[in-house]
């Protein structure tokens, strides 16, 4: 049988629509993701995984079983997840592949759709290399199909490749992971790996085990409307004070003015009339003491406003989303340690940043599953501007081979 590359799994990837709703209640948000799902649980079969299946939530499963003598090797897990952002559209995907060679890349001629190498700074690093680009009018999808290939991929190998050890490996694609979902239904008892990795971070080489702590709230404004004309000390528009409780915020520490480990506030969304306003903002920073401190911040300035305005005017729900990978990765350096000797034996430079996000590895190592994120290859993610060159989708295979293989050195690190 001629192995199927990781390109061509992911081209073939891109033809399901998996856009998740965060609008949705049901399990998963959307019920085309199933779709892809189950092709992925028949092909994990086919190629010789064990137990290949989709439970009734959307998540694939499978196991890979130990070579002789390795049945005693932790297993360890790889995980990455089907659906892609509901921010841009993610069906009817047309992607070509282009020899880059420096300048502008035209994505769409008929509405002049342009990638722009001088706003794209980005694209200097891939002179030629052969880019699958979009044509302007959806994302790409390599967030996260790309992951999945570079693990399908991956698996095929060592099982076509029994020469190699390895020990026992769990592999899982969950739904949701977009708006935040994608370890709700997660069986990490059944998933049955001492530790994981999720492939799902960005440019070759990315090594992850540093996130976001993460809020989101919801404020609902209560005003008092009345006709404009005899509005004065009577009115109280609930839009203006929910813009004014914005700017009771740090206006320079928002998306557009933070970066690195700096974090933030975020309004997503205002919406409503002079009667009733709702504010969406979600709140972002890595140490935990000041992520709390943001937290009190935005308590004190409802507070400060039910105190102006009068009582029940402005109602705050905060909820926690998830937390900070790094402390739970701490204790099992190893990860990290094995990921670069991966890399490096493929000549791929590591490359160890913290993530200005989450990932399901955030939630799924605070539930007892150790799991860094690793790069899928791909850039500009959620974006009509999103690309991932081909050799970065096969090196990425490359690498969770060697990442899975037993090297006695580390080991013996391990150990």
């Amino acid at each position: 049988m001629i192995p199927v590359t990781t390109v061509e799994r992911f081209l073939s990837y891109l033809s399901y629509d998996t856009q998740s709703d965060s609008r949705s209640s049901t399990i998963p948000s959307t019920e085309k993701q199933k779709t892809l799902g189950s092709v992925l649980a028949a092909e994990l079969a086919q190629i010789g995984l064990q137990n290949a299946h989709m439970d009734k939530y959307g998540y694939v499963y499978g196991w890979l079983p130990p070579t002789p003598g390795c049945e005693g090797v932790p297993c360890v897990g790889l995980i990455a997840h089907m659906d892609t952002s509901p921010d841009v559209s993610g069906a009817c995907i047309q992607p070509k592949i282009i020899r880059y060679e420096g300048g502008d890349i035209l994505l769409n001629e008929e509405k002049g759709i342009i990638l722009s190498a001088g706003q794209d700074q980005s694209l200097a690093n891939y002179r030629g290399q052969d880019l699958i680009v979009t044509d302007g009018t959806t994302l790409l999808g390599a967030d996260d199909k790309a992951g999945v290939a570079e693990i399908v991929t991956a698996v095929e190998y060592l099982i076509q490749h029994p020469e190699i050890s390895h020990g026992r490996i769990a592999v899982g694609f969950t739904p949701d992971e977009e708006i935040g979902r994608g370890t709700d239904h997660f069986d990490v008892d059944c998933f049955g790996a001492a530790v994981a990795y999720t492939v799902d971070g960005g440019a070759l080489g990315e090594i992850e085990y540093e996130n976001f702590n993460a809020a989101c709230a919801t404020v609902t404004i209560h005003g008092l409307n009345t006709h404009p004309g005899a509005g004065k000390h009577k009115m109280k528009n609930a839009l203006l004070i929910g813009v004014e409780l914005v700017n009771l915020l740090p206006p320079a520490e928002t998306p557009a003015h933070t970066d690195g480990y700096e974090g933030f506030f975020h309004l997503s969304r205002l919406e409503g009339n002079e009667s009733t306003a709702k504010l969406s903002l979600i709140i972002r920073d890595f140490e935990r003491s000041a992520f709390e401190n943001r937290k009190t911040l935005l308590k004190a300035a409802t507070a400060f406003l039910n105190g102006k305005y009068g009582t029940g005017t402005v109602e705050l729900d905060l909820q926690d989303q998830y937390y900070n990978m790094r402390a739970q990765i701490e204790p099992h350096m190893y990860l990290i340690l094995r990921a670069r000797a991966a890399m490096q034996a493929v000549g791929v430079e590591p490359i160890e940043i913290p993530i200005r996000g989450g990932t399901d590895g955030a939630k799924l190592s605070y539930m007892g599953l150790p799991c860094p994120n690793l790069s899928t290859g791909g850039i500009n993610f959620h974006s009509i501007y999103e690309y991932i060159p081909t050799q970065a989708l096969e090196q990425m295979s490359q690498v969770l081979v060697q990442l899975v293989r037993v090297n006695q050195n580390l080991e013996d690190t391990v150990s």
